[in-house]
């Protein structure tokens, strides 16, 4: 906790010296968050292209309101996570579909093709369970379960109560498990 208030203040301190001209403030700060939203983008939106243009979009957002900056209002990544999770709702109900085919490769360390493979089974059963699921939920179980925020923290980005994040995530994890099922056994599962 102690290192996240830290982090915290360092993201405040660099948004502030970008805010007065410093490029290599705005630099640092992107590149520790830029891959934060991608990544929450992606997962939100199943299309890379997609979530590029959200995580440009959001950038471009903290940027703007950099002068007017209250470090203690807020987190900058929770403010992030919000607009992000909010340009992404948009894109949605803007295309109004609901299946993601991309899964970005993961990193595995194990030295077996079948494990990699299964692996890569198993992320690209969940990118398309989780493309199931009603946009609330899925925006509620990505950021559970997938980014590891706490429950407050989901419910000042989504703006409603703790219950109800408990509630989305509770009904998410039915849904997945329900989806997800029928394949336990060709991911390698059936014992979980």
């Amino acid at each position: 906790m102690a290192s996240d208030i830290s982090q915290n203040q360092q993201d405040a301190e660099l948004l502030m010296r970008f805010s007065k001209g410093d490029c290599a403030a705005a630099k640092a700060l992107t590149s520790r968050l830029a891959p934060v939203v991608f990544a929450q983008a992606f997962r939100m939106l199943g299309d890379r292209t997609e979530a590029e243009d959200v995580t440009q979009e959001s950038l471009l957002r903290l940027w703007k309101i950099a002068p007017d900056w209250d470090a203690n209002r807020a987190k900058i990544t929770t403010w992030l996570y919000r607009v992000t999770s909010n340009l992404c709702i948009d894109r949605l109900r803007k295309s109004n579909r609901n299946s993601g085919d991309e899964v970005p490769e993961l990193a595995d360390d194990t030295p077996g093709v079948d494990c990699k493979l299964q692996i890569t089974a198993r992320a690209q059963a969940l990118q398309h369970a989780l493309q199931t699921l009603p946009g609330r939920q899925r925006q509620a179980m990505i950021l559970r379960h997938i980014e590891d925020l706490s429950n407050p923290e989901i419910s000042d980005i989504m703006e409603v109560s703790v219950e109800a994040v408990e509630s989305l995530v509770s009904r998410g994890k039915r849904a997945l498990a329900i989806t997800l099922a029928p394949q336990k056994k060709a991911l390698g599962l059936e014992n979980d």
